[in-house]
Formats: structure tokens, sequence, C-alpha cells
């Protein structure tokens, strides 16, 4: 199935919110456009919330609703749950580390083969990193020029749970606590949408 793309900016006006992190995208959300600007219904917020979760991530529907099923079934905090499945994803790591200046570059680089985990190339952009392994870009890859000036220019926060190293290297050094993860969402929300659901 083709993934559908929308522009950016306008998906950022209609979410209300700048879930790309471009920085020119906050000065075109604009007042009373949004979805989030108009009064909506409990439904409508959770529905809200569960879209911009999504295009955080960039994952379609059919595998978001599987990451929340999975969630539901464990015990512990289901919306936390949801996050940290998330956040691990491969092509996010390769986002949170600096080696894509996007969540949509980090997929690609990662369909393409650029990516090695432990050593070895993974081209599954859902692929759950776990703690300890090391995420490194292909050294064929690290002669790229755009790839180069992605690593070398990018703002990388501080993310305590992520260590970033030399050589294009980086590691997932321990699971991210909610409040480390630099998303601005509401995750029981949208727990609460899928739970009328199931």
């Amino acid at each position: 199935m083709a993934r559908m793309r929308h522009p950016r900016f306008k998906q950022v006006r209609r979410l209300g919110l700048n879930v790309y992190g471009h920085p020119k995208a906050n000065k075109r959300m604009g007042k009373g456009q949004a979805r989030s600007d108009k009064k909506l219904t409990e439904y409508g917020l959770q529905l809200l919330e569960k879209q911009r979760l999504r295009e955080y991530y960039n994952v379609m529907e059919k595998q978001f609703r599987n990451y929340v099923t999975t969630a539901l079934r464990k015990r512990g905090n289901t919306g936390e749950m949801i996050i940290t499945a998330l956040e691990t994803r491969l092509d996010n790591l390769v986002y949170r580390l600096g080696f894509a200046s996007s969540i949509r570059q980090a997929r690609q680089m990662v369909v393409h083969g650029h990516i090695l985990v432990d050593g070895k190339k993974v081209n599954i952009p859902s692929y759950a990193v776990e703690v300890g392994q090391t995420i490194s870009l292909r050294p064929k890859s690290q002669k790229n020029e755009m790839f180069k000036e992605n690593y070398e220019t990018a703002f990388v926060n501080s993310l305590p749970y992520l260590s970033k190293e030399e050589n294009f290297t980086g590691k997932l050094v321990r699971l991210p606590e909610r409040e480390e993860v630099p998303i601005e969402i509401n995750e029981q929300l949208v727990v609460e949408f899928y739970s009328r659901l199931v």
C-alpha cells in the first residue's frame, strides 16, 4: 500500500502542533485554522491526539493500531508503553541521533540500506531497537555529503537514553522515561480512543 504524503506545513496547521520539529512550521500554524482551535467533542479530542501521535512517528494506521493493541494486553501504563515502542523504532532513533533531518528521511535511509544495527544491515523502519544495541551509518554511506551534513550540523537534544558517539555511531543506552521523550502528546486520550473500539 502506498504511503500518503501530506504537505508538512499544511499538516502542521491541520493538527495545530509542530509534529515535524521543523523550525519554520511554528510560524505557519496560524490561529483559527487548526482542528485544535475548534470546539471538539471528547471523541474529537481523542481522534486529534491519535492523529498527532501517528504523525510524530510517521506510522500508518494498521501498524499504529498494532502498537496500541499490544500495549493494551500488557500490564502497566498503556500510554507510556505505546510511546516507548514508537520511540525505540529504528527509523525514529536514526532521526533522534541526527543521521537524518526528518523522520521521513530516516525511514528512507533505513529502507535503502544505509543503516546498520550492531554492524548488520537492517532495512525495516519499524525494527524494535533493544537496549545496548548500536546504530551506525554503513561505511560507504558515510561519504554521502547530505548524511555528513545531517550528522555534523543536526541539533540533537541531549536525550539521556541515547549516546551519540564518533564515526557516525549511536546507542540506545536504556529505555526512555515518558518525560524525556520530546513530544507534546496526551497519550491517555489515545488510549481512550482505542479502548472504545476494542
